[in-house]
């Protein structure tokens, strides 16, 4: 669920963004129909996942929620993750977030015929509540959590999650920061090397 992330570490590459955005959506090899650099999104995709699923920042902010959500606390940092990329933007960008974003929106609606389909099914919702510029503030977040909490038949409990974010913020935002420098210049090698 961390979009934004995965759009920004796509390094302004088209189609890059679209493989490392769909990537979710795909199992195991079914997108060898897709273009040669789609492909190299979702492998990138995969490595920065495995990068962080394997990484000691992420794990310690998601067992600060473990107790509470369980094996969703994973899915909540990332969120959680996206908030912090999207609230310190200008830290990472030049571009602001709203034109980053609608280009971003842009660049699906230009593809949406190779997109999974359920991608297509969440584009309409995403675009029109504009959830990944919203990301930046803690009322897009707590919609987002809701969301997830409705997607689980409420049996994660995610929407309670707002609250860890606002009693521990400042851990959380420590965390994404140093962690996110690492992530960058991981994902800049594998892009390199795609």
């Amino acid at each position: 669920m961390n979009f934004l992330a995965h759009i920004y570490l796509s390094f302004g590459d088209d189609e890059i963004t679209i493989g490392n955005f769909i990537a979710d959506s795909i199992r195991g090899n079914k997108y060898t129909h897709l273009p040669l650099r789609v492909q190299q999104g979702i492998h990138l995709h995969r490595h920065i996942d495995t990068f962080t699923d394997s990484h000691k920042i992420p794990k310690i902010s998601s067992k600060r929620l473990h107790k509470n959500y369980s094996h969703y606390s994973r899915v909540i940092v990332d969120i959680f993750y996206d908030h912090y990329l999207a609230k310190n933007w200008t830290t990472y960008s030049d571009i602001p977030l709203d034109v980053f974003v609608n280009n971003f929106y842009n660049l699906l609606e230009d593809n949406y015929t190779i997109l999974p389909d359920g991608v297509k099914r969440m584009m309409p919702y995403m675009i029109s509540d504009n959830w990944i510029y919203n990301y930046a503030n803690l009322k897009g977040i707590d919609r987002v959590l809701n969301g997830m909490n409705r997607r689980t038949k409420n049996k994660s409990k995610m929407n309670f999650a707002i609250l860890d974010l606002e009693k521990h913020y400042s851990a959380f935002e420590e965390e994404f920061t140093t962690f996110f420098d690492e992530l960058i210049v991981f994902s800049k090698q594998k892009f390199i090397s795609l």
